[in-house]
């Protein structure tokens, strides 16, 4: 009997030492097991059920009169699950239970039974068999195993917090090496299920201290695929925590991986390098090698060569042309310096096509062009191009969200969000005014402004008192006016419907004369009737986002319905002498903004004025500006990095710009890559626009 029960506790352990492979892990925490319901996670990946244990063999067969009743009723469960007849196995090992709970056999029968129900997928039984042995048999050897089946069971289900939560308390139960890597790497493996890797790798960690065999190999899997979820930063703190040298050399591998991934080129290879230099036989030198062979040919550039992307043929060439004029002034006086190096710029025309925007970054990147500039109508398509390959791109777009693409995007242009706070901000703060109308065309321009311009007064604490809205086909704004100042008065339906029922001249005549009696009964002098409402103006300022031609068209009919002695408030896209010739004295004191004024009082800006209108015999506009500054900041960055090799170190040094002093004013970008910088605010004073002053 003692050779049989010293076998069957052999092979068991030899059991559980395969199985262990197959198991998941945690971080420690509670041992007070419960069957309290635990909502499970959402499920990760389906789990390889524990295999059921092999029956126990004695040293030679035995035959039935030389066993004990007990004996023989425990060895034909073991047959029964042999042959994997669950049903009779277990039928089998609960009878032996009943008739002997005090025989050596007792605790083994529960652990065979909590691994049918395991195998059947029946958690809560399973534990059930693994909870009586501990509470009936504390001193058992097989005591440690099942407390480590529990946790194993909470993992099948899926509830990954319980099995963390049950694991404070079980190392005061577990302490043999097996017992412990079990532990340990169902820790780590709930840990994983929670997306908790870091907690995972220092579970992963202890369990490989006690792994042997087969299980190393099995824990140092796990510990990569947790590596490979851990953010750079986390990566690095580790490297400090963890000596072991296996996992230094598998973090620090996967350090250089992760910066390649991201683009962050220079990190990368100086974190394979590294590696290589300290780890010359590890199993992933090799490829650690091929990668910084590749980054070094792939990406490094040419850090004085620029690419350009303008539209310089098709639909919107002259917008490209008028921003290559820009570029072409920047570069004549950058290089003007004997002490700029040479810059070159490699133009592609994206002939106002998406698809040829993102053939033209292609050829960039092939050209070994260290950032881009432009473009200003393919923007979104070039953007996730120029993102998927590393380039920098500095946009020149008014596209809502363009810097979201990616790090590498960046955007330097006027856009709606700067117009509407740069306006609403002196209207509120400067201007001291209170309640604001809005009349805008019903169409994508008109409705972004208008929301944008509603939005930013709630949070100023200025008051919408009035928001009407007309066709872009229209050129009579009377009714959407008379709505605004409360003029504009609706025919009843009820009414609508006795006119229409009326047949002929006379009954027409008699439902028009019930309605003058019914409206004016209780008026007593005949005079009063002929008396117009008057205009409720009880706004301060009136927003009109509008062309200047259909601009000029309302702005006199507002004073026709005695609109007077409010502010006008208008876009960049007023800035035009056309829309003062129209209105002329209806729009004075009008309030816009922009992001270039040419008649600025600026130093820089009039010797720019001056050296383009020398240049090319005119006045530049707002994307001549734009391109001229944005051109500037590129040359700037190249002169602040000399001999960098990789393009991430280009997009830092962009990230990092504080106040480029350019003519369309201070430039910064935030931390997506987005324009930040003060924009102009100008006022119709007589036949001209002048600047407004503001005190910093």
């Amino acid at each position: 009997m003692r050779n049989i029960v010293f076998l069957m506790k052999s092979i068991y352990l030899i059991i559980v030492i395969l199985l262990a492979f197959f198991c998941f892990s945690c971080a420690p925490k509670p041992i007070v097991i419960t069957e309290e319901p635990v909502k499970p996670e959402e499920p990760v990946k389906p789990i390889e059920i524990i295999k059921p244990f092999e029956p126990l063999k004695p040293e030679k067969p035995l035959v039935h009169e030389e066993l004990d009743f007990d004996d023989n009723l425990f060895s034909r469960a073991e047959k029964e699950f042999l042959d994997q007849s669950y049903d009779k196995a277990l039928e089998l090992y609960n009878e032996y239970l009943s008739i002997f709970p005090d025989k050596p056999f007792a605790a083994p029968a529960l652990m065979k039974i909590g691994a049918i129900y395991t195998v059947f997928e029946n958690y809560v039984e399973s534990r059930k068999s693994y909870m009586r042995l501990i509470d009936e048999y504390p001193d058992n050897f097989f005591v440690p195993d099942a407390i480590v089946e529990i946790l194993l069971t909470f993992y099948n289900e899926r509830k990954y917090k319980e099995v963390i939560r049950q694991t404070t308390g079980v190392f005061d139960k577990v302490v043999s090496k097996i017992h412990l890597f079990r532990t340990y790497a169902i820790l780590g493996d709930a840990n994983m299920a929670l997306g908790f890797p870091i907690d995972a790798t220092y579970s992963y960690a202890i369990a490989l201290e006690e792994s042997e065999g087969p299980g190393r190999e099995a824990i140092i899997e796990k510990l990569k695929e947790a590596f490979r979820q851990i953010a750079i930063p986390e990566i690095i703190f580790l490297l400090k925590y963890l000596d072991d040298e296996l996992l230094q050399a598998y973090l620090m591998f996967q350090l250089g991986i992760d910066k390649a991934d991201k683009k962050e080129y220079a990190g990368a290879v100086n974190s394979l390098s590294k590696f290589i230099e300290r780890f010359p036989m590890h199993e992933n030198t090799q490829q650690a090698k091929t990668l910084v062979e590749e980054l070094n040919k792939k990406f490094i550039f040419s850090p004085n060569t620029i690419g350009c992307l303008l539209p310089l043929s098709g639909r919107y060439k002259t917008y490209g042309k008028r921003a290559l004029k820009g570029i072409e002034l920047a570069l004549n006086q950058f290089s003007f310096k004997d002490i700029n190096p040479t810059i070159k710029i490699i133009i592609k025309d994206t002939k106002s096509d998406p698809n040829m925007a993102v053939l033209a970054v292609r050829e960039l990147f092939q050209e070994q062009v260290a950032a881009i500039l432009g473009p200003i109508l393919t923007a979104v398509p070039a953007a996730f191009e120029a993102q998927n390959i590393g380039i920098p791109i500095i946009t020149l777009t008014q596209k809502e969200n363009i810097t979201d693409v990616g790090e590498y995007v960046f955007r330097n242009f006027l856009t709606p969000k700067m117009q509407v706070r740069t306006l609403v901000s002196y209207a509120i703060e400067e201007l001291m005014l209170k309640n604001f109308a809005i009349l805008y065309p019903n169409e994508n321009y008109g409705i972004t402004f208008m929301n944008l311009f509603w939005n930013e007064l709630i949070a100023y604490g200025g008051k919408v008192v009035g928001v009407e809205s007309y066709k872009p086909v229209d050129t009579d704004f009377a009714d959407p006016i008379k709505k605004l100042v409360g003029l504009y008065y609706e025919i009843p339906e009820d009414l609508k419907d006795k006119s229409t029922m009326a047949d002929d001249e006379e009954n027409e005549e008699y439902y028009y004369d019930q309605e003058i009696r019914k409206n004016y009964e209780n008026v007593e002098e005949e005079d009063n009737i002929d008396q117009e409402p008057e205009a409720i103006v009880d706004f301060d300022a009136l927003f009109i986002p509008e062309s200047p031609k259909k601009a000029g068209l309302i702005i006199p009919q507002l004073a026709f319905y005695d609109i007077e002695n409010v502010y006008l408030l208008g876009t960049n896209i007023w800035h035009s002498n056309r829309l003062i010739k129209m209105t002329q004295e209806y729009i004075q004191d009008a309030i816009i903004t922009d992001g270039f004024f040419a008649g600025s009082t600026s130093k820089n800006v009039k010797k720019f004025v001056k050296l383009f209108k020398k240049t090319y015999k005119e006045k530049p506009g707002l994307i001549e500006a734009i391109a001229y500054d944005t051109a500037m900041i590129l040359f700037q960055t190249v002169v602040s990095i000399p001999d960098v090799r990789y393009r991430n170190i280009f997009k830092d040094a962009l990230l990092n710009l504080n106040d480029f002093q350019g003519i369309t004013g201070p430039t910064s970008f935030n931390n997506k890559g987005d324009v930040y910088k003060k924009i102009y605010i100008l006022q119709i004073k007589g036949n001209k626009f002048v600047e407004v002053e503001l005190e910093d």
